[in-house]
């Protein structure tokens, strides 16, 4: 079958590799359409804390697909070699996310590992109580605009958007953020950071400590990617005083149940027109290209793949 498949750390190449067969405990799945993640870059390079993927194998961690009985469902676990970059793939049979929805697959399929890191570190991670005020690190981004989303419709009273694009930031405003601020505004980082209960941050480096330093007592940080810098100045006396509060977060460490009851609420919520997603459709002979758009930044837009 037709696949993105991983020969060597690094980039994968279009191709084929065998079909998966099912097992007493997985399943597969014909895949409709699987959101291209910036983890995946990361499995792929060999580097990630997970360890390194096998070779060869498919890349690609998530996806919306047909299970066996013809049901719609999304899967965020796919079983080696398989990935979700592929015309079908093998998945634990426990795993899977019925999606009572009429929307587009390739939404569904955008809204996964973004939409659950956004809900999940809001709800679940930061446990977020309504009325209080969320600063987003990297708001301009795919799942830094989906924060912002997420944390009105989960009863937030104040969403500061943080990001060095000016037209990304003009997107936040649009998507519900109250005040937004570049990252290189000195004179304005101060007073639109002030206050913040939660941090989600997707930067990490000098943006961190810059919103730690401005922020409520006994903040939250959530944090979440790595996107400016892997460390970060952080004195001492900074984490003691405010009472900072430093959660790591990653999905797949999300329980099960949790990541059901989030996914079916992205989508209910996509249903209504309640979540919004900027999508850009690829198929697996462009899996290149997009690998490189990837890593140089899509400005906000979701790219997912769609079996040619």
């Amino acid at each position: 079958m037709h696949a993105a498949v991983l020969h060597a750390f690094g980039q994968p190449t279009p191709g084929t590799i065998a079909e998966p067969e099912p097992t007493p405990d997985a399943v597969v799945v014909e895949v409709l359409a699987a959101g291209l993640n910036h983890v995946d870059l990361l499995k792929a390079s060999g580097t990630f804390y997970t360890g390194p993927p096998a070779l060869p194998s498919v890349v690609g961690s998530d996806g919306v697909g047909r299970d066996p009985a013809g049901r719609v469902v999304y899967f965020d676990q796919s079983i080696a070699p398989f990935g979700s970059f592929a015309e079908r793939t093998l998945v634990p049979a426990a795993s899977t996310i019925e999606v009572d929805t009429d929307v587009d697959p390739v939404i569904l399929a955008a809204l996964g590992n973004a939409g659950l890191a956004a809900h999940t570190a809001l709800q679940w991670r930061a446990q977020l109580q309504p009325g209080e005020t969320v600063v987003v690190l990297g708001a301009t981004g795919v799942v830094g605009r989906l924060v912002i989303q997420v944390a009105r419709l989960l009863g937030a009273q104040r969403v500061v958007a943080a990001g060095r694009d000016p037209e990304g930031l003009v997107r936040a405003t649009e998507l519900g953020a109250d005040d937004v601020v570049r990252l290189d505004d000195a004179d304005g980082l101060a007073d639109a950071l002030a206050g913040g209960d939660v941090i989600v941050d997707l930067l990490w480096g000098p943006a961190a400590t810059a919103a730690l330093t401005h922020a409520a007592h006994r903040v939250r940080l959530i944090q979440m990617g790595q996107l400016a810098a892997v460390h970060t100045p952080l004195a001492a006396p900074l984490v003691r005083s405010h009472a900072v509060d430093i959660r790591g977060h990653a999905v797949f460490q999300v329980p099960y149940d949790i990541r059901a009851s989030a996914y079916r609420w992205i989508a209910q919520n996509a249903a209504e027109g309640q979540l919004v997603i900027d999508t850009e459709q690829i198929g697996i002979h462009d899996i290149e290209a997009a690998w490189r758009r990837q890593a140089a930044g899509t400005h906000g837009v979701k790219q997912v793949v769609v079996p040619d």
